[in-house]
């Protein structure tokens, strides 16, 4: 399942990149440099007095600032729950949890899926089982474990990593979300190919499912129950959620409750979402249930009913690296124990978002104030929806009516000379820390970047916020600390031996500088593709430009060598569009046939391959004196074929694994 926080828009590993991607985009961007950036509108900041948080004000706000959004953008149905005071306020349910029956969303009984929300509960039950001495945050978790997971470094990968997204991790994207009526096996899920680690533990943001599931793993294996009938047990059953469940296929109690998901803003329902890992992301329930579990979160039910004691959710809350470990990130907003540091107003808020395909979801307690919002869409709307945005804008809407900060005063920004130099320094084009660094999917970091640039003023402008989308202007705060001028988010900005090492972002996730190779690997692939279509379109009208004017044809001993090298354009070419489809349709979480990838390989070896017959063409070329037009394009072709060789390798489309 992909995260809000997980993913950009979608960004999200995710979010459903356009893998058509390659030439449109990238010549756009290209064409866009040196044109003035677009900035964003600054924040206003005027006094205001917070709202009265009751039943009435809440359900009025709903009414005048959801409902209108719900119908623009083609939400089929939609539920909320707001908590205050110890008590739940309202919950709501919007449209339809089955649109060909007309059903409508019925908060009491309907269940959502909560994505990663999920992860909160896992989260929770190992707080359980570290408050009872059963689990220690920082010991290494193969003390827990029945298998080993390669490792890339010597340092303990602990429970707080796992639970922090920092134990370093890669992405994995096959068998992440399916359909059908067979439960997951975690076991299998986390010990069949697993990611890589490709980050020191404890040093780089970087969301994982993966890390994840392995907390609940050992949850399971500590415990000695699976993870479903432990979450029964101890978390859903204590506090009376009879709505909720982990189980996939759901059980026959509840499967008649759950809401349908839509893909559009109208049918048909598409089949319940099958979650490869479930400590993940595979919980549902109904949204009566998670207002009573957000309320047990804020310490609002006696002792005997609290699934943990005030301390360790106050633990759960914490940051849970320090500046020791994650250096000028800790500047930042930190991942808590399963929880983001999200921030507003001056207020406390600790929150997680959630997507599978079909349903999305966004939690947010203020543990100091007692309060929390949860909202939750079983479908994708329409062309014009924009999911990130409808959850974003009403949690913060939220806060900025009930909890307003209470001054108008802004932090003071660093000196401007100060400023520009850091800016100057940051500046760059960046690659998201989630990713798929050891599989063909690593092609997403030539397509996915970031780029930050230096304003006039000396701040620092980012293009394309990962997530949003937008592009957003940060301010220098600290040492290490930017403040986006037109909301409240921060970054953070790492720099070892005077050179900045990654930027992160909303707690988990992290920008790294794009190597020198891998910033030269896309132009020279859009040249070198240009070069061989052009060279293929020439072929055929050479020989009808001959034809017209009678010209002799070239001499024939070079005729399999141009021939050759004509397969291999059209092989590299083809290779490239194959390439192209695979990337899209894993994007939108479909498999691929490893036959279909094989072929795309072997296209693409051809490619490579037809680099022999072209060096070959050359070297006969300049022997025999062809003149300068018959070997610049032998040379001209040689080094296309070379250069979108160059790139297969560099992203490992031609490695014999077919992990991704």
């Amino acid at each position: 399942m992909l995260d809000t926080e997980t993913t950009p828009r979608r960004g999200r590993i995710a979010a459903r990149t356009s893998a058509a991607l390659a030439v449109a985009a990238l010549l756009a961007a290209t064409a866009a440099c040196g044109s003035e950036p677009v900035l964003p509108e600054q924040r206003a900041d005027e006094p205001t007095a917070p709202q009265p948080l009751t039943s009435e004000n809440v359900d009025a706000w709903l009414d005048d600032v959801l409902v209108p959004e719900l119908e623009e953008d083609g939400i089929v149905g939609a539920t909320v729950a707001v908590v205050g005071g110890g008590e739940v306020l309202t919950t709501r349910g919007f449209g339809y949890a089955d649109i060909e029956r007309q059903l409508p969303v019925d908060p009491e009984q309907t269940l959502f899926r909560i994505g990663s929300v999920s992860k909160v509960l896992t989260a929770n039950a190992v707080m359980q089982l570290v408050e009872q001495g059963r689990i220690d945050l920082d010991t290494d978790v193969s003390a827990y474990l029945d298998f080993e997971f390669e490792r890339e470094f010597d340092d303990d990968v602990t429970m707080r990593h796992l639970l922090s997204h920092t134990a370093g991790f890669e992405e994995r994207l096959r068998g992440l979300m399916g359909s059908g009526d067979v439960s997951a096996d975690l076991r299998e899920a986390l010990v069949n190919d697993p990611p890589e680690q490709v980050y020191r533990p404890g040093t780089t943001p970087s969301y994982s499912n993966y890390g994840n599931a392995l907390a609940g793993y050992i949850v399971e294996r500590v415990s000695g129950e699976s993870f479903e009938d432990y979450i029964d047990h101890h978390l859903f059953e204590p506090l009376g959620l009879s709505a909720s469940t982990f189980r996939q296929p759901l059980p026959d109690g509840l499967r008649d409750q759950m809401s349908n998901g839509y893909t559009a803003d109208s049918g048909p329902a598409e089949p319940f979402e099958v979650v490869s890992m479930p400590p993940a992301g595979s919980a549902s329930m109904s949204t009566a249930d998670m207002a009573r579990f957000m309320i047990e979160q804020l310490g609002a039910l006696p002792d005997e009913q609290s699934l943990l004691s005030d301390e360790t959710r106050e633990q759960m809350f914490a940051p849970a690296l320090t500046e020791e470990a994650l250096g000028g990130f800790a500047e930042a907003p930190r991942m808590a124990l399963g929880y983001f540091q999200t921030d507003r107003n001056g207020h406390r808020i600790v929150s997680h978002g959630g997507d599978t395909e079909l349903f999305h979801t966004e939690m947010q307690l203020y543990p100091d104030d007692g309060a929390g919002i949860y909202i939750s869409v079983n479908s994708n709307g329409n062309e014009n929806a924009d999911l990130q945005a409808l959850r974003t804008d009403l949690v913060h809407a939220f806060a900025d009516r009930y909890f307003p900060a209470e001054s108008t005063d802004r932090a003071a920004a660093v000196d401007a000379e100060t400023m520009r130099e850091n800016a100057e320094a940051a500046a760059g084009t960046y690659v998201a820390s989630r990713g798929f660094h050891s599989t063909f999917l690593s092609v997403l970091d030539a397509i996915q970047t970031f780029e930050f640039s230096v304003l006039d003023d000396g701040r620092l402008y980012l293009e394309a916020h990962p997530f949003t989308g937008e592009p957003t202007v940060y301010e220098q705060l600290g040492d290490h600390l930017w403040q986006d001028v037109a909301s409240q988010g921060q970054i953070a900005v790492r720099v070892e031996d005077g050179d900045v090492t990654g930027i992160v972002h909303d707690n988990a996730f992290t920008m790294l500088p794009l190597s020198a190779d891998r910033a030269m690997a896309t132009p020279v692939l859009l040249a070198s593709a240009a070069v061989l279509l052009i060279g293929l379109i020439a072929w055929p009208a050479a020989a009808i430009y001959r034809k017209v004017r009678g010209r002799p044809a070239p001499e024939r001993g070079g005729r399999p060598y141009r021939t050759l090298i004509r397969i291999a354009a059209a092989c590299s070419l083809l290779a490239l569009a194959g390439w192209a489809a695979i990337v899209l349709t894993l994007m939108q979480l479909q498999e691929v046939p490893d036959l279909a990838i094989r072929g795309t390989q072997a296209l693409q070896l051809i490619g490579l391959l037809g680099m022999i017959p072209a060096a070959v063409k050359v070297v006969r070329d300049l022997r025999r004196k062809a003149g300068w037009r018959p070997v610049a394009w032998a040379v001209l072709m040689l080094l296309a074929l070379s250069g979108i060789a160059n790139f297969a390798i560099e992203y490992q489309m031609l490695a014999p694994d077919l992990s991704y």
